[in-house]
């Protein structure tokens, strides 16, 4: 019997295509789905690693790609990385110093995982308002952000708060998402500034 991954589909053929995980068919779903990148967008991806995402980006923009993690991020053509923690004030800076405004942020990021399921929710939402935040001092107005949430009690509240910063927010589970996951993402368009 062979790992979780040996029996994921998506995953196989996401490393048959060259992506880094299957989450690269969660970005492209939303893309074909809502139309938030556009050709000569700059972008910073949060939560990057291991770069699936940006390695999507890349095809997907001829603008500069920043992409943000704690962790290192194997080199991608094209693309500039930054090794740090969203939250902190100096990676921040170095940001958008690099990029200045952008036109769209990204954030497949979550949490490790404790299993404890209403404390990772929680901390899963108190990551997506970290990376609302971070979208509202870098994105431009008519700016677009697309984050991954997990559904719980304090979802509503996230969804709420990017609804007062965005014109247009829509909810939306991937079909690459595992069956059973509360995933979701939320598509938010046009940045009031």
């Amino acid at each position: 019997m062979g790992s979780q991954w040996s029996r994921d589909k998506v995953y196989l053929r996401a490393k048959h295509e060259g992506f880094r995980s299957r989450a690269s068919y969660k970005l492209i779903e939303i893309q074909e789905k809502f139309a938030v990148i556009r050709r000569d967008d700059n972008i910073i991806d949060l939560g990057a690693a291991p770069g699936s995402w940006l390695q999507v980006l890349r095809t997907l923009t001829d603008g500069r790609v920043l992409g943000i993690d704690l962790n290192p991020i194997a080199d991608i053509e094209g693309i500039e990385t930054l090794e740090g923690d969203l939250t902190d004030p100096v990676v921040q800076k170095q940001a958008k110093e690099m990029l200045g405004t952008v036109c769209i942020v990204v954030c497949d990021a979550a949490p490790k995982l404790s299993g404890h399921k209403s404390y990772d929710q929680a901390r899963a939402i108190a990551l997506g308002e970290e990376a609302l935040l971070f979208a509202c001092n870098v994105l431009k107005p008519g700016g677009n952000f697309v984050i991954k949430s997990f559904q719980g009690a304090d979802f509503p509240e996230l969804l709420a708060a990017i609804q007062g910063q965005f014109y247009a927010v829509k909810t939306y589970s991937t079909k690459a998402t595992r069956k059973g996951s509360t995933e979701i993402y939320i598509i938010a368009k046009n940045f009031k500034g």
